[in-house]
């Protein structure tokens, strides 16, 4: 190097800041560069800046994720090369692939490999059921999870994220729910609600990572699921056995289980219309309203057949007996107002056996119908008893919801016998249309703020060694007075405590929004819907 160009080198200021890219240049032999007929040329190239990205926070979601590791980088936003694809392997993804690249407004490419600006769904082995992984790096989305289930919840989570703030952040979320059961309970009997509707509803769930649906179609005052074994007892208006294959079907698609119910022995009334030969009567001949004689046998044969025909239309693995509020129980004397039935209990379960003893065999005897459907049995808290000779069956799961009927105990004697339940409570989670019997229209933030999934009864918890025990919950829509909101005042009724509820059955312990955020946050993702 000549002592010329040495200074100049000597002379430039080079910083690492600048990033500057020194290139040595070989000149040939004979080019009369240099003494030696060879010289270096250093130049020095101009910097060019790398820009720096803050670390990333969380995605702003409803309900929020559990964990997510932050990372420096620009996230991921949907843009007009971008497409969703399915790893190899993953095939089984394809309908979730393409709901979310037809939400994003992206291009479906299907099992083919990611390229820059893809979201890639993959299912990996390992991981708890429902959960998922979402790692953005980049420039690209990977879901992973070891079931279907989960990858959909990660796909949720991308499009609320986008429509919050318009992008995905950089890093890794790892989510998972904190409860098995998570949804909507609809009253379908007391007020009429169309097809279209109830697939809304499933819509708005499943955004919130909400997975179960129950339907509750028979009661005092309708029937209301086409029947072809029993067209007698349907209501005028009702969905069609079409309608409802329609409905299941999206309830699959968005991973929701549909739980339905035929309650008995009371809450029969619509069904006793067509055969008032099975109302149970009292000593005096006055009839009982909604209530089935459980001693004539005409009534085991008239509900099972019921129950054969709609397990076979249902798909899920669930179905609700019912066995609430049997009028028989609520007399001041039940053997002496209904003789009939005190004597059938004692001819089945011997001299001790009481009322409530055949009732409870009523509720045996009707989840031995639906079991081998593939249906694990659920009834209401007030149809258990304590004491009697005959038990209900351990794998029938509590759907706890009041503690004013009679025959109703503390949750915690249901837990203390090693039952598994499901929390609806009245005190927050009944919206009742009406408001009758001092019930009061909940709303999201008395339940984002007060409870928990422990809150089974009134306003305190179980013990937390209980909690293992409790499966989940569901927000329940009741039709007493049906007329009093129109379907649309129902839907925007539930909204926000539907947010509420999903929020506290995915993520344990306190938000860590106020609900003041948390309800701009609901807000923001709706204006970008």
């Amino acid at each position: 190097m000549s002592p010329s160009r040495g200074a100049l080198v000597a002379g430039t200021a080079l910083t690492a800041a600048a990033a500057a890219v020194i290139a040595v240049v070989a000149w040939p032999e004979g080019s009369g560069a240099g003494p030696a007929g060879r010289e270096t040329d250093v130049r020095v190239a101009t910097p060019t800046p790398t820009r720096s990205y803050p670390l990333s926070t969380a995605p702003r979601t409803i309900p929020a994720v559990r964990e997510h590791r932050p990372a420096h980088g620009p996230g991921w936003r949907p843009g007009p090369d971008g497409g969703v694809v399915v790893a190899g392997g993953s095939g089984a993804l394809a309908d979730e692939g393409r709901l979310l690249a037809g939400e994003l407004k992206i291009h479906y490419r299907g099992e083919v490999p990611a390229r820059a600006g893809d979201v890639e769904l993959a299912l990996a082995p390992g991981g708890a059921p429902e959960s998922y992984t979402l790692g953005v790096r980049d420039g690209r989305v990977r879901i992973s999870g070891p079931d279907e289930a989960g990858v959909f919840y990660g796909t949720r989570t991308l499009k609320q994220s986008v429509r919050a703030d318009g992008t995905m952040p950089e890093g890794e979320v790892r989510d998972r729910p904190d409860r098995p059961q998570r949804g909507l309970n609809l009253d379908i009997a007391r007020k009429h609600y169309t097809a279209a509707w109830i697939e809304d509803r499933l819509r708005e769930m499943a955004d919130l990572k909400l997975n179960q649906l129950g339907l509750h179609f028979s009661d005092d005052q309708a029937f209301r699921i086409e029947s072809r074994t029993h067209p007698e007892v349907v209501s005028p208006q009702h969905l069609t056995q079409a309608e409802v294959r329609r409905i299941l079907a999206l309830a699959a698609r968005l991973h929701i289980q549909v739980v339905p119910e035929i309650d008995s022995p009371g809450h029969l009334g619509a069904v006793l219309r067509a055969h008032p030969d099975l109302q149970l009567r009292n000593a005096s001949g006055a009839r009982s309203t909604g209530s089935l004689d459980i001693s004539n046998p005409g009534s085991a044969k008239l509900v099972d057949e019921l129950l054969g025909e709609f397990t076979g239309l249902f798909t899920g693995s669930y179905w609700h007996l019912g066995a609430d509020e049997y009028l028989a129980l609520m007399a001041r004397d039940p053997a002496a107002s209904y003789p009939q039935l005190q004597a059938a209990a004692r001819r089945k379960y011997g001299a001790a056996a009481s009322i409530k003893d055949l009732t409870t065999g009523w509720l045996n005897d009707r989840a031995a119908v639906v079991r081998p459907h593939g249906k694990k049995p659920k009834a209401w808290n007030d149809g258990f008893f304590r004491d009697g000779t005959v038990r209900a069956d351990k794998d029938i799961e509590v759907e706890y919801w009041t503690g004013k009927e009679y025959g109703a105990r503390p949750p915690e004697e249901y837990l203390r016998e090693g039952r598994r339940v499901v929390n609806l409570n009245d005190e927050y989670l009944y919206y009742v249309l009406g408001q009758p019997n001092n019930f009061v229209y909940p709303t999201g933030e008395r339940i984002y703020e007060q409870w928990t999934p422990l809150v089974l009864r009134g306003t305190t918890p179980v013990p937390a060694s209980y909690s293992g025990q409790i499966l989940g919950g569901r927000f329940a829509v009741w039709g007493d007075l049906p007329q009093a909101r129109t379907p649309q005042q129902v839907a925007d009724g539930i909204q926000m405590p539907l947010r509420a509820v999903a929020q506290k059955l995915w993520v344990p312990g306190k938000p860590a929004l106020s609900w003041e955020r948390f309800r701009a946050l609901a807000d923001r993702i709706d204006a970008a819907g």
